[in-house]
């Protein structure tokens, strides 16, 4: 037995390190900047970008195709800029391209208006190493100049933005971390608190031992959850790289099969937590497990983690999946860092009464869990229809359109509300003899949030919940007005009142009768995109998106239905949708077929491969700006709900146009 352990812990503690070393891989930043001036000339200045390279890394020329390094210039106040963005560093070659190792020098002249300024702006790149390459990074410098004499500004800290966005990567850890703290309140595991308080009072001999042991408890718990999906992403990477592990997660999140089987069990778990009856792994299972447990030591220890693991799991488990899914958007990083959020939060308050038992005094169990459990039914109601939406949207069934899922949440939540005013009891609850005035308060809160959901059933945009309807133009119920956008040849597919599509967008568009996300016009494949901004002498704006992408909703929600955005996406630019989650299956002539000789044969795998091999990304969304000859103008940009910035990034990608 003693032999056994000794593995167990090696094997987890092999992984905890592999996990470590794998999240080691890509640093903070791939490189560092520094930037400084000298006079040229009367109110004329060159300003000196020096990169410092992280060593294995490498960064691009200012005329790569794909991963340039470039430079922009705020709107210029006092200034203006002379010439290009030049690199003075010579390229080295590395796999047909030429970049910078080490360091790399770059300059750009600029004059100003009178004897002082200050020229503000970005540098942008993407470094890469032998294996894969790091999302793009950024560089924002404030340069002061006057007199005449060199400066050196002092170098800002490069972020990184990723695919799938930073603002999104935070969003999901802190849903993570309270879902973690929330499961603490579920009926299957609030039990738990007093046998694991009991277990670690009789297993110590000294406060000192006591809390060490805690701490080991609290650390098995995190990697339980968190090693297995560490391994299973990193297998799939090291076995194929980024495009089997992106193929996987989007399968997992897109396709039918897996998200109709989450669906069903959220309804199961939701008639479970309602009183029909009792979900419970095999008691066999968990009695092993805790047997194990008594036998004290850090062996005993880790089966009294799995103990904790294994019973919860019928509370836990639906949160785990939920928080999973959600994260799979072809990030690499995004369901670890998610379910180590998730874990050290759902752990935290056990290693803490295991620390400090005292304070187990405090809190006492009741009628009041069942209404937590109750409560979270509700919930789990409510985000199960998301899963079936998903597959409802990739596949265009046509079952859940915006309307339905709608009126479906307006149900559960009047619903909800009524149970915490005691208006509806269940099998397993007590009867209620007064409304507390935390039942109270969640009751105004759920109350509110139908009231808000009310006017979406006549279009009302819903910028809060646009992550989790489904889009706007699946709905009966709205009138999209085209008066300030005349129908055109050069805009080729819209819909009337009906929803029925009044213009076409090409024979791709025809075959497939494929629709416009809110209205838009343009195309779904970058042939029929370039042809057109040939023809009309427009830039190309490429849509990287999935039906079921959380962050795609809400970025056309929140940013494309900005009067600023639309004006410039309706006429300045020719837009390309590229559905990475479309399940439609292409005919045998539009087959794809990839370097490694696979065949694809539905529209988001190819639109998938397209956009890895093209613009280097996997995730949704990310936006890309291409000349007509299908060149990206700028760097692609993803997630940010800045409306200011997007327009900025068009603008930009139509400067760089003329």
């Amino acid at each position: 037995m003693k032999a056994f352990l000794k593995t167990i812990m090696a094997s987890i503690a092999a992984a905890f390190l592999w996990s470590a070393a794998v999240f080691a891989q890509a640093p903070e930043a791939t490189a560092t900047w520094k930037v400084s001036s000298k006079p040229t000339g009367e109110n004329e200045y060159e300003l000196v970008f020096t990169a410092t390279i992280e060593n294995g890394w490498h960064i691009y020329t200012t005329g790569n195709k794909y991963n340039p390094t470039a430079l922009e210039l705020d709107s210029p106040a006092g200034y203006s800029s002379v010439g290009a963005f030049t690199q003075v560093t010579e390229p080295s070659s590395f796999k047909g391209d030429e970049v910078f190792f080490d360091t790399a020098v770059f300059t750009q002249k600029v004059k100003l208006d009178a004897s002082e300024a200050t020229v503000k702006g970005e540098i942008t790149w993407s470094g890469c190493n032998d294996q894969f390459c790091a999302a793009p990074e950024h560089f924002e410098f404030s340069m002061p100049l006057s007199g005449g004499s060199a400066v050196q500004a002092t170098p800002n800290h490069a972020t990184r933005g990723t695919s799938g966005g930073t603002g999104s990567l935070w969003a999901l850890i802190i849903e993570a971390i309270l879902w973690g703290f929330a499961m603490l309140l579920t009926p299957c595991v609030f039990p738990m608190v007093p046998m694991t308080i009991s277990f670690f009072m009789k297993q110590s001999q000294t406060p000192a031992e006591g809390r060490f042991k805690a701490f080991m408890y609290g650390l098995f718990i995190v990697l339980l959850y968190t090693v297995p999906i560490s391994i299973i992403i990193g297998l799939t990477w090291l076995i194929g790289g980024n495009a089997v592990t992106a193929d996987i997660f989007n399968w997992l999140a897109t396709h039918w099969l897996p998200n109709i089987i989450f669906f069903i069990v959220f309804m199961v778990f939701a008639a479970s937590f309602f009183g029909a009856f009792e979900i419970e792994l095999p008691s066999s299972l968990a009695n092993k497990s805790d047997a194990k447990a008594g036998k004290g030591g850090l062996g005993g220890i880790f089966f009294m983690a799995l103990t904790l693991v294994l019973v919860s799991f019928s509370c836990t488990g639906p949160i785990v999946g939920t928080v999973l899914i959600k994260s799979t958007s072809g990030e690499f990083w995004t369901p670890m860092v998610t379910m180590l959020a998730f874990s050290v939060a759902f752990a935290l308050p056990f290693t803490i009464l295991a620390m400090f038992p005292s304070l187990l005094k405090k809190m006492k169990s009741g009628s009041w869990l069942n209404s937590v459990k109750v409560v979270l039914g509700f919930i789990e109601v409510a985000l199960g229809f998301k899963f079936l939406s998903v597959a409802d949207q990739t596949y265009h069934w046509g079952l859940l359109d915006r309307e339905v899922y709608l009126a479906i949440w307006i149900v559960v939540f009047t619903l909800l509300g009524l149970y915490l005013l005691g208006k509806l009891r269940f099998k397993n609850d007590s009867p209620l003899e007064y409304i507390s005035v935390t039942r109270l308060a969640l009751a105004i809160t759920v109350f509110s949030f139908v009231v808000y959901m009310i006017p979406g059933m006549w279009g009302a945009p819903l910028k809060a919940l646009s992550g989790y309807l489904p889009p706007i133009e699946t709905q009966d119920f709205i009138v999209w007005n085209y008066a300030d956008s005349p129908v055109t040849d050069s805009q080729p597919i819209r819909m009337d009142a009906s929803g029925e599509a009044s213009q076409d967008g090409g024979d791709f568009a025809r075959k497939y009768d494929l629709r416009m996300p809110m209205g838009y016009n343009g195309y779904f494949t970058i042939e029929d995109g370039l042809a057109a901004s040939k023809a009309q002498g427009k830039p190309v704006f490429v849509d990287i998106t999935g039906h079921g992408c959380v962050n795609c909703r809400e970025m056309e929600q929140r940013v494309w239905s900005d009067p600023k955005v639309q004006d410039i996406m309706k006429n300045d630019y020719i837009m390309v949708f590229l559905y990475n989650d479309d399940k439609t299956k292409l005919d045998k002539e539009d087959w794809v077929t990839t370097k490694d000789g696979k065949i694809l044969k539905d529209i988001g795998r190819v639109n998938s491969y397209i956009v890895r091999e093209r613009f280097n990304v996997n995730a949704q969304p990310n936006y890309a700006l291409l000349s007509s000859d299908g060149d990206l103008l700028v760097p692609v940009r993803g997630y940010d709900l800045s409306v200011d910035g997007f327009v900025e990034f068009l603008k930009s990608g139509i400067e760089k146009f003329k």
